[in-house]
């Protein structure tokens, strides 16, 4: 186990100096900061003058550098825009976005599962086939559009749920959240469900596949000779190998849905990370750009590991160093 996570350890080390090389060169093709910063009144001269202070006058393998240097100190760079350091800004934004994960999350593993274990179960029933057109017909719809429709359906047309806006929340131990309140449930029930309209035929289909294959395997024939009890042979011998593939498709999708917040919290006004990566781009905020696709690239990382060590959890027969017996 100790030589499985030196070895993760040093794997992430190398994605994440590559995401920081990808995010740190596309920063100079998004415009000039100082278009922000000062507007048009300021003087040709003058703005020379704040590239330089800036630094961004320097040559490209000083700027990486520099930015590596500070980033190992846990420095990101400052954001233009809101004058706080890129780091605590996102930071600031994060426990919105993560809340709306863990919903659509809760909301995926608690509806894939029950449906992709029945379908795999009844395969020939006629629910079965309403859960599979669903399913298609989910995966071609995009998450704006759910979202608009959503909204459209409860928000205006009914008026059950609100349209934007995070709601009331409450501070526990530092973290302000919206599970704790009814009016910031009302605001997180559409974000949720749009977030995980994205995933959800996915996980259906995945747990329906992976099933199907555990049911037509030799062990679960053997167990139904021996005459135990069907339930026991679904649910316990069948769902138990059904879910190492699903941990592993959930362990990536985890880090997906935190960048695909970017479309759901905009058509919510959500105050996430994805709303504000979206107006640092409009802000041409350079650092806070950087420091948002590193951020989300820890995520991808970290899940990934997570969801490594998770496999001897799941199955005990997985060997994570990779040798032989």
């Amino acid at each position: 186990m100790f030589t499985f996570l030196i070895k993760r350890l040093f794997q992430a080390l190398i994605v994440m100096f590559v995401i920081s090389l990808v995010a740190f060169s596309i920063q100079d093709n998004l415009g000039d900061p100082l278009r922000e910063l000062v507007g048009q009144s300021v003087s040709e001269q003058e703005r020379e003058v704040m590239r330089d202070q800036l630094g961004l006058n320097d040559p490209f393998v000083t700027k990486y550098g520099r930015f590596i240097s500070n980033a190992v100190q846990g420095d990101l760079g400052t954001s233009y825009f809101f004058k706080k350091p890129a780091t605590e800004v996102i930071l600031d934004k994060l426990e919105a976005t993560l809340e709306l994960v863990f919903g659509a999350a809760l909301i995926i593993v608690s509806v894939s599962i029950p449906l992709g274990v029945y379908s795999a179960i009844h395969p020939k029933s006629r629910w079965t086939k309403v859960i599979m057109a669903l399913s298609s017909l989910g995966i071609s719809v995009p998450v704006f559009l759910t979202a608009i429709m959503l909204m459209y359906l409860f928000s205006i047309e009914l008026n059950w749920l609100p349209s934007y806006g995070r709601g009331e929340t409450l501070n526990v131990l530092g973290w302000e959240t919206g599970y704790l309140t009814k009016d910031g449930l009302l605001h997180l029930i559409l974000p949720c469900i749009s977030l995980a309209s994205i995933m959800l035929p996915l996980f259906i289909r995945l747990v329906r596949s992976e099933m199907l294959e555990a049911l037509s395997s030799e062990y679960v024939k053997f167990a139904t000779a021996k005459g135990l009890p069907m339930n026991k042979i679904y649910y316990q011998h069948a769902l138990k190998n059904t879910m190492l593939p699903v941990l592993t498709v959930g362990g990536v999708q985890i880090g997906t849905m935190v960048a695909y917040t970017i479309l759901t919290e905009t058509v919510f006004q959500w105050p996430g990370t994805g709303f504000l990566f979206l107006e640092a781009i409009n802000r041409v905020d350079t650092p806070l750009i950087t420091a948002y696709v590193i951020f989300v690239g820890l995520i991808f990382v970290v899940t990934n590991t997570i969801v490594d060590l998770l496999y001897g959890v799941v199955d005990p027969t997985v060997n994570l160093t990779g040798k032989g017996a």
